[in-house]
This record gives structure tokens, sequence and C-alpha cells, in this order.
């Protein structure tokens, strides 16, 4: 048999990337990127022009699909690979991302007479609208004893699938009753590939309350909630839920056109993009935290028992590689923030410098910054500028920075933001490894990682632990591409099991980042005032932020 190859796509926040992947050492032998042509819809509506409210963030569908349709052929051109070696396709995506669709599958926004109304589109995983509902389910479920909500870490967040399902019925009653089924993104852009609607675990395990065992919650806690959400995990929830690495099915003809990939290739169930990844850097085993760092950070570990953390955002059994409980946690914004500050807050003689040097203003500050050493700037912040996801789960959080002077410098403000970070990945480490989820060491992969020393480095001292780093840029995408191979088969040339396949296709550099003992001793005590700060504004002693976020909204 000659050599095989599997497509894996990562479907981000701003653009879809595909990669062809060879299934016997994990080589990428193509990568082709499709920024999203409606990219995120946050402000008004395409077409109708309808002005968003606060919190909202959409997308289109269709761009999806203008994914498929651009990227994976350029690789199999770029690659001159012949399609018929190509014998699975896997994909990940941003998670809770969903949208209502009618019978036949197809997305409500794509009717004429529904584009004008909001909660016909997809809502984005960062669709922060439904807070007032994911407090009450909170609310509820503590009142009522619910069992899932120590697995979610005590609290259900706003951007998950039931909170922005009852959003949807609250506000817009008619969308809802028109929604046949509410998928998640990555199940529906499956289901156009294979004909098949299915769901899978991981996004149906972290993002919709469902287990392995218990299913969904029950119906008295729905009919509880609101009457009318009573049938809904027999209606409109309903499907197969299946295993990662299980057969979607098979490319059909129209996708096979599209893609200039064979008719009849494995295609994979879905994925959510973090999750992916943990594969994709070789972690199958527990006591290994894998950080997948882009705009926010999701954490995801293997455990060997189900254990009650802090501000989790769920453990699955199998919700990551069979065979073990899978943990998540994740920090809201990361490089979301330094882009702000770049974007919005950076003066322009900064620019100005970077554009002379010939280099990326990020790149002038980092360079800058690192001259610093830690304690020294004299600030302290919360990273907190898109709410707080682990280990508060409160979304009306916001940014918060000390100790400025008349003397502070932009890059010492960078360098803040940076540690702050660091501060609040420690904050989730040091909750699972308190409550016996083991972090021996970190991994690391995304765009951040390979972008930034400084960022890595303060994230080892602040840790206190070694970190790996991702040798693929596309991790989440390779992951995928795994999953594909598993959905293909060893007869087919793949692999039986996603361990099987992390053997031969994952792959870490060499170089690693290991903690400075002097440093690790300053930011000890950073870290202390970092607590102080996180939990006099986070955990209700001064609720200032969330008054003048009142006080704003009473303003507009």
């Amino acid at each position: 048999m000659g050599k095989k190859y599997a497509v894996g796509i990562d479907y981000g926040t701003e653009s879809g990337r595909a990669v062809l992947v060879d299934l016997s050492d994990g080589t990428e032998v193509a990568d082709h990127v499709t920024p999203y042509p409606h990219n995120v819809i946050d402000e008004k509506l395409p077409d109708s022009g309808l002005k968003l409210d606060h919190d909202w963030a959409l997308q289109h569908p269709a761009d999806y699909i203008e994914v498929l349709k651009r990227s994976v052929p350029a690789i199999i051109q770029t690659s001159r690979v012949n399609p018929a070696d190509v014998i699975g396709i896997g994909i990940d995506f941003t998670a809770c991302t969903m949208l209502p669709v009618n019978a036949e599958g197809k997305p409500l926004c794509f009717d004429p007479e529904l584009r004008a109304k909001p909660h016909s589109w997809v809502k984005l995983w960062k669709h922060h609208a439904a807070q007032d509902e994911a407090n009450r389910i909170n609310e509820l479920a503590q009142q009522r004893g619910e069992s899932f909500l120590p697995r979610y870490g005590g609290k259900i967040s706003s951007e998950w699938m039931v909170a922005k399902i009852w959003q949807i019925l609250n506000e817009d009653p008619d969308i809802y009753e028109k929604t046949d089924q509410f998928l998640e993104a990555a199940d529906w852009v499956v289901s156009q590939m294979t004909g098949n609607r299915l769901r899978n675990s991981c996004t149906a395990g972290y993002k919709a309350i469902w287990h392995k065992q218990d299913g969904y919650p029950s119906e008295a806690f729905f009919k509880a909630l609101d009457p009318r959400l009573e049938k809904l995990t027999s209606t409109k929830l309903r499907g197969e839920v299946v295993p990662l690495g299980t057969k979607a099915g098979e490319l059909t003809e129209d996708m096979a056109r599209l893609t200039g990939l064979k008719a009849g290739t494995a295609v994979a169930v879905g994925n959510v993009d973090a999750h992916a990844a943990v594969p994709g850097v070789g972690v199958v085993t527990p006591g290994k935290l894998v950080m997948a760092m882009g705009t926010s950070i999701c954490h995801l570990l293997l455990g060997n028992e189900e254990r009650q953390v802090e501000g989790m955002c769920g453990v699955v059994e199998d919700g990551i590689i069979p065979g073990y409980l899978g943990y998540e946690a994740g920090q809201s914004a990361v490089g979301d923030i330094f882009a702000w500050y770049v974007d919005e807050a950076v003066p322009a003689y900064v620019h100005e410098a970077a554009l002379k040097e010939g280099i990326h203003v990020h790149e002038w500050l980092e360079k800058r910054a690192s001259a610093y050493k830690p304690g020294e700037t004299g600030l302290l912040a919360l990273d907190w500028w898109n709410g707080n996801r682990s280990v508060l789960v409160d979304t009306d959080l916001t940014g918060l920075l000390v100790g400025c002077t008349l003397l502070t410098k932009p890059e010492e403000i960078y360098r803040t933001l940076l540690e702050a970070t660091a501060f609040g990945t420690r904050k989730i480490v040091d909750a699972f490894h308190d409550n016996g989820v083991e972090v021996n060491e970190l991994y690391a992969c995304g765009g951040l990682p390979q972008k930034n020393r400084l960022l890595m480095q303060i994230y080892a001292d602040v840790t206190n632990r070694e970190i790996k780093i991702a040798d693929s840029k596309q991790t989440p995408a390779l992951g995928a591409a795994m999953f594909g191979a598993v959905a293909a088969g060893a007869a087919q040339g793949g692999y039986d099991t996603i361990v099987e396949a992390a053997e031969k296709m994952a792959r870490v550099r060499e170089e690693t980042y290991k903690p400075i003992p002097e440093h690790v001793a300053v930011y000890e005590k950073l870290y202390e005032e970092y607590n102080k700060l996180h939990n006099y504004f986070g955990r209700g002693e001064n609720d200032v932020m969330k008054r003048l976020k009142s006080i704003k909204e009473a303003a507009r």
C-alpha cells in the first residue's frame, strides 16, 4: 500500500484552515487558510443591516462551506497528492458554536423570510448575550441539587448550548418553533459532508450538559426552568451522540465535487478545536495539561476518575481520549488582550518605531518587555478583558491594571498583560492539582507559543513547570486529521485507535521552556497579590465591575 493521507480542517473564530497530513509520520504536506468572508458578525446583520445588541457574536454558516470549497482543493493542488490516497477527513470547531436548522438540516438564516431575525443565525462561541439565562440555569440547578452541576465546576456558561437555546426561546419564540434541531456547527458541517446528522460526544458532553451514563438533564429540570423547554432534549436536541473517532459517514458526490476529494472518503464525527489538539501533541495519558493558546486558551487534561474542580468547564468520559475522563478549563481572552492593547492602546510612536525597524508592534513590545526582570515594572493586572471563564465562570467581570505611574512605559504594560494571563493559567493549574487531578507538565500549541518566547518563559516561571511546544503550527487540524485516519481504520491504511495514530503522527519540539528559580520566587509573591485582587473583585467582595457595566448599559 502506497502513502496514505488524511485531511484535517480547523474551524477557528475568523478563518478555517485545512491541512493534508501524511499518515505514516504526521508530516503536514500542505495547508491553506480561508478567512471567513463575513468574519464575526457582532455589530449588524448582513443585508438587513439590523443593529445587534451588546455581547452578540454571530457567524454565517455559508462561510464554513466556503472553507471546504477553497482550502481543500488548494491543499490537493499544492501537494499534487492523488485524491484516491486521501482516506479520511476530520474537522474541529470552536464551541459552543450553534445554529438552528429546519427539518431538511438547512440553517434558518438561509430562509429569506428569516434572515433579518438575529436568532436565525449561527451563535459563535463568544456570543455572551445569554448570561441572564445561564444565571437562572445555575440558580435552579443549585436549588434542586442537580447532579450535573459539579461536573461543570458549579456553573453552566452563557457560551453553551442550553443558555443560547433558552435565549432564542425567550427573545424569538417564532424562531424556536421553526427550529427542527439545534446543532453544533461542527455537527452541521459533518452533516453537510455526509448527509448524516450525528452529535459528537465531545461537544454534547462539554457544551450541552450531556453525560455518557445519565444523558441530558431531566425533563423535570427543564420543565422547572421553563415549561416550554420540557421536551427540549427529545425534540430539538434529539439525535444519536457518538464517541470521537466514529465514522460519521462518507463524503457525498456533491461534496466530492466541491472539495476535489473522492466520493466515499471516510468522514469522522466533529470535534472541539482545543480537544483535537491533545492527541496532536501526543498526549494520551494523565498528568499533562495541554494549553491550546490563541485568542483565548483552552486547558485540557486527562484523568482516571471523576473529581470536582471549581470553575472547570466540564469533565466528560471519553471526551478527549477514549478510556479517560477529559477535563477542560479555559481563559476567555489571552491573545485577544494583547491584540486589544496593540490595536487600541499603544501610542503612535511605538507603531512608528516598529515600522522603522521593519517588525510587528507585538515583536517590538516583546523585545523591550524582555529586558525587564519579574516584578521590575511595579504593575499587576487581572486578565478579565472578556470576562472570566475559569475558575469564576463570570462573563460580567472586566479587566484591571494596577500600579501605573507617570513613568510607566507601553512595554511594561505589555509585559504585565502577558503575566496576567499566566497567573490566570496558574489559577487553573492549582485548581486541578489541589483537587487530585495531577498536573506535572504543560504542553502548548497554537499561534502564540510559536511566536512569543517571552510569553512561554513567563508561563513556565509562573506555573513552575516545564513547557513543551507543539511542532505543528496547526495542531488542532493535525488532531482532526488523526481522527479522520481513525474513521477510515487500519484496513484502509489509517489507524484503529487515536492512541496508535498519536504514537506515529504527533510531534513536539526538542526545545522546551524550563522555569528559572529566581523568577519563580518573584512570581510567587506577585501571584499572591494577583490572588488577593482576583478574590476581592471576582468573588463578590467588591462588585464594582458589574456596577460599572450596569451604569454603562443604563447610559446607552
